[in-house]
């Protein structure tokens, strides 16, 4: 009970609760108080964002770089191409799913009878750069170090990685829950809050439908390459898409996942290196996620959008999560600045989005981790390395 109650998920859902209390009753001065502290907290985040996307993103590739291989080249590939078909089968599908689902459903005046009451104070924090100016900076950085021995430089970058982790995991991922409490108190105010409440059950339930057929897809994929039995594997993985349930966290459920993997029949030296690789590589469940929110949201709010966009959406967004730290949340945090920079989400769609995410981070880190265990069968077969 103790580990629920501690739980992001958990937070989040009090969050929740607690904001559309607050807005359906709360006097307009403590509204001006939550909104002066969203205001804050959203100038902090977008100030935030360049530098997360910077010390994430340079130490992994230089480090990717570094151990560089036949081995890692196959692991990445299969990883990228999963997450690219996890993308484009979820827009494809939402674009079929979602103008039915979500009919009669608009999020475009929300927030609009708030807008009225302002903070008792704002403190402007313009971000260092913008975000392609960082993420084209942090990929000629990244790439550089990779080919060069261990420098200075190295370093540095790594310790600037730590920082930014650090800065995700101890201020800005605890802050979250009160942030979208007064996302949701903002709402309520404005007297909409059943209407994404709608969206945000009926987009869980698709989606966790969604990811269980993803999973069943990889490894048919998996167990045709590898002659195994898909379901008997897939059921073999269980264990470890049960621990990602409980620690939403990808890097805290390697050792289950490794241990599962090695009874499917993987060399434990494949097992040893895929694993760990994968549960910073290899995020469709959150690419999934991600995606299928974020076409939701702009049907919702109006905004154009077409295959295109979200082709190089997509293409970016696996980049991306190739440096999202294995941490609750971590996704959603370094895919905020291309959901900004491709898709035009301001700071209110991107509280939704992160909303959204966290709500549903369990299902979305399980399938995450159960399909390293496909990525791994492949792996195994194509290297043909025995222990």
């Amino acid at each position: 009970m103790e580990k629920i109650f501690r739980s992001l998920l958990f937070k989040v859902c009090c969050g929740i609760a607690f904001g559309i209390s607050i807005g359906l009753a709360a006097p307009e001065n403590i509204m001006r108080l939550l909104i002066t502290f969203k205001t804050l907290f959203a100038n902090f985040l977008g100030f935030s964002i360049p530098l997360i996307m910077m010390g994430l993103i340079m130490p992994s590739i230089a480090e990717l770089g570094k151990s560089a291989g036949k081995l890692l080249l196959i692991t990445v590939g299969i990883a990228y191409s999963f997450t690219l078909f996890s993308g484009f089968s979820t827009y494809l599908v939402g674009e079929s799913l979602f103008p039915t689902l979500l009919q009669g459903e608009q999020l475009s005046n929300i927030g609009k009878d708030a807008e009225a009451i302002r903070p008792f104070f704002t403190i402007e924090m313009p971000p260092i750069t913008d975000v392609m100016t960082s993420l084209v900076l942090s990929f000629i950085i990244g790439i550089g170090l990779s080919v060069r021995e261990e420098s200075t430089l190295s370093q540095m970058i790594k310790e600037f990685g730590e920082i930014v982790k650090w800065l995700i995991s101890k201020a800005i991922i605890p802050l979250l829950p009160y942030y979208i409490l007064t996302i949701f108190a903002e709402i309520s105010y404005s007297g909409q809050v059943m209407a994404i409440m709608t969206v945000f059950f009926k987009l869980i339930i698709i989606l966790f439908a969604m990811h269980i057929v993803l999973l069943l897809i990889q490894y048919l994929i998996a167990g045709s390459i590898a002659g195994k039995n898909p379901f008997r594997s897939l059921l073999t993985m269980l264990p470890a898409y049960a621990t990602a349930l409980g620690t939403q966290s990808s890097a805290a459920t390697i050792p289950v996942t490794l241990r599962q993997a090695q009874k499917l029949g993987i060399s434990s030296k494949i097992a040893g290196f895929v694993i760990p690789l994968c549960a910073t590589i290899h995020l469709s469940g959150s690419t999934m996620k991600i995606t299928a929110c974020a076409l939701a949201l702009m049907m919702l709010e109006g905004m154009p959008y077409d295959f295109m966009l979200f082709a190089g959406f997509v293409m970016m967004l696996g980049v991306i999560m190739v440096a999202a730290p294995g941490v609750p949340g971590g996704a959603i945090m370094a895919a905020l600045g291309v959901l900004n920079s491709m898709l035009g989400f301001d700071e209110r769609t991107q509280g939704l989005m992160v909303a959204l995410y966290i709500a549903m981070d369990s299902f979305g880190t399980a399938c995450n981790v159960t399909g390293d265990g496909a990525v791994a069968l492949i792996v195994n077969r194509i290297s043909k390395i025995k222990d």
